[in-house]
């Protein structure tokens, strides 16, 4: 097959090279095939490196101006398929040059190839191990698209498809002693919902927590600067807490002891005390200070989010009134945000700093609370007051109609 494949490639050239002056032979030639030779020129028009002007012999080496196969010969510079730990040095032969960058796209990084050598891939690559992903493992190899592109494997919503492919392949992955269900438990994540369901792109994806081109598990000690990132507030008030102390003395890993990693689920007060389904009393007694301010902590949430709830009902209940409490319902607004600091402050691991937390939505609610309940009860005494007059007319009406009633009976005058 590959004599014939050989001689067709001949045949075809030499049929093209007398109606062709300037032409690429690489894609001439190898169009005109059907098998696996063929398939990379069919990738090439939507190819982003085609679009900027590139094409087989910038990768690939060789003269495409030779319409025969001394193109491909070795004096011409053609290097066929490249080894694949050749090839991040292939790739970054344009990609780690920022001059020539510049020139077609001046907002790409050009440090990936020597993240990538830092990364878990990049060493097990080093040290000869050619089953770790490479630069064509992700973005493809012939028909590389743009990452901004929702059918590029780079796209954000795609990473954990082009990540699980082989992350989750058991037998593939059976080697390297790791578990295969990260994508799986992901998509039921709380982030994976956001991201694949709602179609929230920014949601954190494979990249976000382990990064791209210097991928790596976090360690330990850094899972909680992973997670701070975007969960800024509870990584401050983390770090500051007593749990942190204890938590490095441990060797614990920080955000993930309580919610897990890959499947990070969407957090609730039921997580908070001691009770069924809370996650403190898994660590302390019920004899212990951690097991007090938990329960206290829980209590303190618990109130706000009914006096809250309270204050908003009757805030409803005057609104059904017809009273004017829109200043309240604006300021009201807030009210949810400031349970959200509360719930957010229990990374303090301490009553007292939840309750000073908590402390503006209390007053919140307090003052709410009476605006509402003052304008019910004008509400109410503008009911009341009607009930007398109401009453009069209701009498007056009353007697109109005995009076016509009875006009209506009395017999008609003689003189009428």
């Amino acid at each position: 097959m590959r004599w014939a494949a050989t001689i067709v490639l001949l045949f075809a050239c030499a049929g093209m090279a007398a109606a062709q002056d300037k032409v690429d032979s690489c894609v001439t030639c190898h169009s005109a095939l059907t098998d696996q030779l063929g398939a990379p020129v069919a990738g090439m028009p939507n190819d982003v490196h085609s679009k900027h002007g590139f094409s087989c012999a910038d990768c690939h080496g060789g003269d495409p101006t030779i319409m025969d196969l001394t193109a491909m010969a070795p004096e011409t510079g053609f290097r066929g398929k490249p080894k694949r730990r050749d090839i991040p040095d292939l790739c970054g032969r344009c990609h780690s040059d920022a001059e020539f960058m510049r020139r077609y796209n001046p907002g790409l990084p050009t440090n990936q190839r020597e993240r990538y050598w830092t990364s878990v891939h990049g060493k097990r690559l080093a040290a000869g191990d050619e089953k770790v992903a490479t630069c064509i493992s992700c973005h493809g190899v012939h028909g590389i698209i743009s990452g901004h592109q929702a059918d590029s494997p780079v796209y954000r919503a795609n990473v954990p498809s082009t990540c699980g492919h082989c992350h989750s392949d058991a037998a593939y992955m059976a080697e390297y002693k790791i578990p295969t269900t990260q994508e799986t438990q992901y998509r039921t994540s709380v982030h994976g919902v956001l991201l694949l369901e709602k179609r929230d792109l920014g949601a954190p994806t494979c990249a976000t927590c382990h990064d791209n081109h210097g991928a790596s598990p976090p360690g330990t000690s850094s899972i909680a600067e992973v997670c701070g990132q975007c969960h800024v507030n509870n990584a401050t008030f983390f770090i500051a807490s007593p749990h942190k102390t204890a938590f490095d003395r441990l060797n614990l890993p920080e955000c993930v002891t309580c919610h897990g990693n890959h499947g990070v689920q969407r957090t609730s007060d039921a997580m908070l005390g001691v009770g069924d389904g809370a996650l403190c009393g898994t660590c302390h007694t019920s004899d212990s200070k951690g097991y007090r301010e938990a329960t206290a902590m829980r209590q303190t949430i618990d109130r706000l989010k009914g006096d809250i709830e309270h204050a908003e009902s009757q805030l409803e209940r005057a609104e059904q009134l017809g009273m004017e409490v829109s200043d309240t319902r604006y300021e009201f607004r807030n009210a949810r945000a400031l349970l959200i600091q509360a719930r957010t402050g229990v990374h303090h691991f301490s009553a007292t700093a939840v309750d000073e937390v908590a402390k503006p939505g209390f007053e919140l609610a307090q003052r709410t609370g009476t605006v509402a309940r003052a304008a019910l009860a004008e509400a109410y005494a503008r009911r009341r007051n009607l009930i007398f007059p109401l009453a009069i007319i209701a009498v007056v009406m009353i007697l109109l109609a005995i009076k016509l009633r009875r006009i209506e009976r009395a017999p008609p005058r003689a003189n009428e």
